[in-house]
């Protein structure tokens, strides 16, 4: 099955903040919309709606482990993860969920001739029956 087809089986949702959001307001809309991670687009209006990065949940606590809770007023900008693993409508979700696996990450934003389509979540491959395989675990003897 292609990305593309799985957007059209679901509303894509994508739900995403500006850079210079507090992480206060974002860890809201995490709660609010009940999602892992929101996409950060660029506050700059002449730039449009590019997306900068991605604010997860573990982002947030990586942010309330450095600093406290002084995290919650710093801006997004600050604490997101500014490297974008992204696929295309075209892509399969074996590949989406190679990307994952590989980069160690739950979520792939996609993306269509630079436009910004949907995210595909670890949670809309397994609803899928699609696994994505962990590294393999070796305990410390």
């Amino acid at each position: 099955m292609r990305v593309d087809t799985l957007l059209k089986r679901r509303r894509p949702r994508i739900i995403s903040v500006r850079m210079n959001e507090t992480v206060g307001s974002a860890a809201q809309i995490l709660r609010r919309e009940n999602v892992g991670a929101v996409l950060v687009k660029d506050s700059c209006g002449t730039e449009g709606d590019i997306v900068v990065g991605l604010l997860s949940e573990r982002d947030f606590l990586r942010a309330l482990t450095d600093y406290g809770v002084a995290a919650f007023k710093m801006p997004v900008s600050a604490v997101m993860t500014r490297t974008v693993v992204a696929c295309e409508l075209s892509d399969s979700i074996d590949t989406v969920a190679e990307l994952m696996q590989r980069h160690h990450i739950r979520y792939v934003p996609v993306i269509d001739c630079g436009a910004l389509i949907g995210v595909v979540s670890i949670r809309d491959l397994l609803a899928e029956g699609r696994t994505v395989p962990n590294e393999p675990f070796s305990a410390a003897a």
